[in-house]
């Protein structure tokens, strides 16, 4: 199956052209090195019986598509709570870093939010067309499906995505690193200005979880709120089949790009 990434050995792995972002085909787009980070963060001194939390993702310069090494630890550790941290480089240079808790499970059903806000299923839904000049990289290695708005039409949006290809060539991804392909999609699918005439460039992602997510389908209820001063924020309500699971937040460099 095709993959976003090819494992080379150890902590490297090559990025394949299913990661390129609609900027560059030499610079990723942010799901898949999150979803790989993810994966670090999953397999880091892995307890089954905890749950991420909170992760937040710091974006230190363009993510080459190239070969990256992972690296991963414990930070704090706790018996209940514990806070973990990821870093992805090129040539030795850091590009990606995330921190995460994970907190231990417990029984708190009699307390938890009913699942009562159910989006329409993704195979009701009209399928979302990639414009000619973007079908490349990361857009076209997922399925779009829209619930309202879309990518490519300015302002909020709710769309339904899916990978089609794996996060690592060989394995089955988890659902974590699933909902983590799509969760930085939020800026670009509510996006409020024309993406053609205009960057709107997460600096960040945060992602809290509130239950472990179940995929392969997630989707983004995204807002974007676009400021006088070249910066923006954007955000979404993540959900899974089941309704939500997650919510998001970026932070947005706007710039108007060059003409000529």
């Amino acid at each position: 199956m095709p993959a976003f990434y090819r494992p080379l050995g150890g902590d490297r792995f090559a990025a394949t052209p299913h990661t390129a972002g609609p900027w560059s085909s030499e610079s990723q787009h942010l799901g898949p090195p999150s979803a790989l980070l993810a994966r670090a963060l999953e397999r880091c001194a892995p307890r089954p019986e905890a749950v991420l939390s909170r992760v937040l993702f710091d974006v230190l310069g363009p993510v080459p598509v190239a070969e990256l090494s992972v690296s991963a630890r414990v930070e704090r550790p706790g018996r209940s709570v514990e806070l973990l941290s990821a870093e992805l480089a090129h040539e030795g240079r850091p590009v990606l870093r995330a921190s995460a808790w994970r907190i231990v499970a417990g029984d708190s059903a009699a307390v938890a939010t009913p699942d009562s806000v159910r989006l329409p299923a993704p195979e009701a839904c009209e399928v979302m067309e990639v414009p000619g000049g973007w079908r490349y990289g990361y857009l076209s290695a997922m399925e779009w499906r829209v619930v309202r708005g879309g990518v490519f039409t300015p302002g909020d949006a709710t769309v339904w995505a899916r990978p089609l290809v794996a996060v690592v060539e060989d394995e089955e991804p988890t659902d974590v690193q699933r909902l983590f392909t799509v969760a930085d999609s939020a800026s670009g699918v509510s996006s409020r200005v024309d993406l053609a005439k205009w960057y709107a460039i997460n600096t960040d992602l945060t992602v809290h979880l509130h239950r472990r997510p179940t995929g392969p389908w997630f989707a983004l209820e995204a807002t974007t709120e676009v400021g006088a001063e070249g910066v923006g924020v954007a955000g979404s309500v993540l959900h899974d089949a089941r309704g939500p699971v997650a919510r998001t937040a970026q932070s947005l460099f706007v710039r108007e790009r060059a003409s000529g």
